[in-house]
């Protein structure tokens, strides 16, 4: 497996295209019970296919991502063939970039001297979509990267 299978929400989400899955596949809904009935391997083994195909088309469409912790800000745009990040840190006594106030003083005080701006960008060690998804993992979300592109404005 290439990601992590998807959650019990996520496949109740999903049931029609994993309905659509499973058909292209000539198993139809009285099959998939009996598979998982009586070989609940072979049904972990497709959950985890369609887990990945799922993972996959989703990661490929990912081009920002953000990552919002009480001390920083990270922001990354996912190029093809490597991650741009950009770091905020505000040296401002209790500050926290998960508090709706400390944020928008940050978005109107972006030029202000306790602001601090790192900017760097790494090629993939892995495939692209390996390390987004491991990005994801430790707590970024995808984003509509207008955050990214504004903090660049601002150190550019």
């Amino acid at each position: 497996m290439k990601y992590r299978q998807l959650t019990k929400e996520q496949f109740e989400e999903l049931h029609k295209e994993f309905a659509t899955f499973l058909a292209t596949q000539q198993i139809d809904v009285n099959e998939w019970n009996e598979i998982k009935k009586n070989k609940p391997n072979v049904a972990e083994d497709e959950m985890n296919v369609f887990s990945d195909f799922v993972w996959d088309r989703v990661l490929s469409k990912a081009n920002y991502l953000e990552h919002f912790s009480k001390d920083n800000l990270n922001l990354f745009r996912c190029n093809p063939e490597n991650v741009e990040r950009i770091v905020v840190k505000v040296h401002k006594q209790g500050f926290d970039f998960t508090s709706k106030e400390d944020f928008n003083w940050f978005m109107d005080n972006s030029k202000d001297d306790a602001i601090e701006y790192f900017k760097g960008q790494k090629p993939y060690l892995k495939e692209r979509n390996v390390e987004v998804f491991d990005l994801i993992e430790k707590g970024s979300a995808i984003s509509n990267g207008k955050l990214f592109e504004a903090v660049l404005k601002i150190i550019s």
